[in-house]
């Protein structure tokens, strides 16, 4: 494993630190909010791999003995692989245009939470990741930018980047590297949305053809989980935005939607919402919006609501239960928590462990369904999806998309 995520020092040295370097001491936001205080200095460095205590240690890590190594590389490209850290690393790449519920806050102000994605890549999947914020929001810059840092990572998740540009950048990148590329905002969601799905219709004893869904929010999220569901075969599945169902008959719809309005409801449905989700079997919010108590109570007996929206669900659990068979929340304060983490740790292990060039549809498909069946025996209306610390995740994860990698000829090795 490469330079290993680490606390690179505890409150009491940051502030003794502090004093020592010249710098402010703890401010008040440290003493009053924890947030603060375990923020500060940042929440990760590097730590090397191998010792360097004398001339001798010296010599091999550095020159002359890194020469050799070097020439190595030039001579045969995919040693690269072997002796760098190249193929355990990913890049945590953003521009700070749709960071969590904040908005368009900047490069900078995004990167606690890039650090966060990166501790956490580090926490559940063994894998080593670097959080670049870059200060460019225009797509080709945001692409050249990443496609001249590529040679230093063996994977790219693209994160919090708003839509509908964060498609085009996805599409590009990976139209020009040889490295996954993954927009965890779109496809993490997804896996772990039709993983906790899978589960709830186990449960009554339905298969995902029988269903018909609806989701509201036709951004990132919204848009990826149609696509895979469809691909998971359920029975009919509507998006709607601001103005509405997508639908074909629409005129004012983007390339996007107008491409997922071709593949999605397929029951012709038009108008709002909440006159969408009457006799629905599911419900998916993804945009932060709210859905009266009558539009939830009008769906279909034993119906799932998975309200995803955070801080607020777009319908509250204690409602949502009225009437519901399963209820899932974006929170971890509720049962079934849809939290990407459960996904893209093992999801880039996997494609990493086996040098994959991509990473594809039937990939993504084999990492929701390990998650799903980690549940085993255990499922319940309150225990359709495992927790992110349940340690069976990961590693059930990373060896289905490794395996996914193989039977699809993306991997190389």
């Amino acid at each position: 494993m490469a330079a290993e995520i680490v606390n690179p020092r505890s409150d009491s040295e940051a502030g003794s630190d502090s004093e020592q370097d010249g710098a402010e001491p703890l401010t008040s936001l440290d003493s009053f909010d924890p947030a603060f205080a375990l923020h500060r200095g940042g929440k990760m460095a590097v730590q090397a791999t191998v010792p360097v205590r004398d001339k001798d240690d010296l010599s091999l890590a550095y020159t002359p003995g890194v020469a050799k190594v070097c020439s190595a590389i030039a001579e045969q490209p995919e040693l690269v692989h072997d002796y760098t850290w190249k193929s355990s690393v990913v890049a945590v790449v953003t521009d700070g245009t749709a960071v969590l519920g904040l908005g368009d806050i900047g490069a900078e102000a995004s990167l606690p939470v890039m650090e966060g994605k990166a501790i956490l890549f580090k926490q559940f999947g063994g894998v080593d990741a670097v959080p670049l914020a870059l200060s460019c929001t225009d797509v080709d810059e945001i692409v050249e930018t990443v496609v001249r840092l590529a040679p230093s990572f063996g994977g790219i998740n693209l994160e919090d980047i708003s839509a509908p540009r964060c498609f085009e950048v996805e599409r590009k990148l990976q139209e020009r590297l040889d490295i996954p590329v993954f927009h965890d905002d779109q496809h993490g969601t997804a896996v772990v949305t039709l993983a906790a799905l899978r589960n709830a219709a186990r449960l009554s004893g339905r298969a995902l053809s029988e269903l018909r869904a609806v989701i509201s929010g036709a951004g990132a999220a919204g848009v990826a989980i149609a696509k895979m569901l469809v691909e998971a075969g359920i029975g009919d599945v509507a998006l709607a935005d601001r103005k509405g169902v997508v639908s074909r008959d629409r005129d004012d719809l983007t390339p996007i939607k107008a491409e997922v309005a071709s593949f999605t409801n397929k029951s012709g449905l038009s108008g709002s919402l909440e006159a969408a989700l009457e006799g629905a079997d599911v419900f998916i919010g993804v945009s932060g919006g709210t859905v009266s108590e009558a539009a939830v109570a009008s769906m279909a007996e034993g119906a799932f609501v998975f309200a995803m929206a955070n801080p607020n669900p777009e319908v509250h659990p204690e409602v949502a239960h009225k009437y519901a068979a399963v209820v899932a929340t974006g929170r971890s304060d509720f049962p079934n928590q849809i939290n990407n983490v459960l996904a893209f740790p093992g999801i880039f292990a996997g494609a990493l462990q086996v040098r994959a060039s991509r990473i594809t549809e039937g990939m993504k498909l084999a990492a929701a369904e390990a998650l799903a069946s980690v549940v085993g025996d255990d499922l319940a209306a309150d225990y359709v999806i495992p927790s992110p610390f349940d340690e069976r995740v990961a590693p059930a994860v990373t060896a289905a998309v490794a395996a996914a990698a193989r039977a699809e000829g993306v991997a190389r090795r």
